[in-house]
C-alpha cells in the first residue's frame, strides 16, 4: 500500500539544472537535467533526459449522426514505417496547434484541409500526453457532428506532399477496426471507445435540436 498520497508533488518539487539545444529542425530535441524529490525523502541525483519537443496537437473524429456514421483518414506514417508497422495508417482528422490558434480553430482547419468537411457542434473528449517520457506533445481530442455524404476523394496541401484519402465506415465497423488491432493511433481510439459510450445520447441530442 503506497504511503504517498497520489499527486501530492507539483512543478515546485523540481529542480532544473540545465536545458541545452541538442537538435533543430521540423521538430528540436533539447537535453535535460534535473533533481527531484523523491517518495521516501530527500532528493535525487541529476537525471539526464533529452526531449522530443513537436509542439501540441488537436484530433477530431467527424460524426454523422443520422447515418450513424464517421470519418476517416487514410495516409502514409513514417513513424509506423520505421516502427514496422503498415506505413499507411487509418486515423480520424488531426494537425498540430499554432500558437495563435485555438483547439477548436485547428479543428476546423485540419477537417477542411484533410477531408474537406465543415464541423459543426464539437464536444471534448480529453488532452492527453503522448509520450510523456521522452516528449512534451500533448493532444486535444474532439468529436464533431458532420454530414458524412460530404466525404469523399483525397485531400491535403499540395505544399507539404500531402495525399489523404477519405474513408466513411459505420460507427460499428470503425469500432470492429479499433477491436481488431487494424486501428493504432492513440487518438482515433481514444475517440472512438468514446463515441461508442456515447453515441446514443449524440444521436438523441442532435434529434431533438433538428425535430424542434
Amino acid at each position: 500500500m503506497s504511503s504517498h498520497p497520489p499527486g501530492q508533488f507539483g512543478r515546485e518539487d523540481i529542480v532544473i539544472e540545465d536545458i541545452s539545444p541538442c537538435y533543430q529542425g521540423f521538430f528540436s530535441i533539447h537535453r535535460y537535467q534535473f533533481r527531484h524529490r523523491l517518495f521516501k525523502g530527500g532528493w535525487s541525483g541529476t537525471v539526464v533526459r533529452e526531449l522530443f519537443e513537436r509542439g501540441h496537437a488537436v484530433a477530431v473524429l467527424p460524426y454523422d449522426p443520422v447515418r450513424d456514421e464517421v470519418v476517416m483518414l487514410e495516409q502514409i506514417r513514417v513513424g509506423a514505417m520505421a516502427a514496422g508497422a503498415s506505413p499507411w495508417q487509418l486515423e480520424i482528422v488531426a494537425g498540430m496547434m499554432d500558437k495563435q490558434e485555438s483547439p477548436e480553430q485547428v479543428a476546423h482547419r485540419e477537417a477542411r484541409e484533410e477531408a474537406g468537411l465543415l464541423l459543426q457542434q464539437m464536444e471534448r473528449v480529453t488532452r492527453y500526453l503522448s509520450s510523456s517520457g521522452g516528449c512534451s506533445e500533448q493532444l486535444e481530442v474532439f468529436v464533431a457532428i458532420v454530414d458524412a455524404s460530404e466525404a469523399a476523394g483525397v485531400h491535403g496541401l499540395a505544399t507539404e506532399n500531402e495525399d489523404i484519402l477519405v474513408h466513411r465506415f459505420s460507427r460499428q465497423q470503425a469500432y470492429q477496426k479499433v477491436v481488431d488491432g487494424e486501428i493504432e493511433n492513440a487518438a482515433s481510439i481514444i475517440a472512438l471507445q468514446w463515441l461508442e459510450l456515447n453515441a446514443s445520447r449524440l444521436r438523441q441530442s442532435y434529434n431533438e435540436q433538428n425535430n424542434q
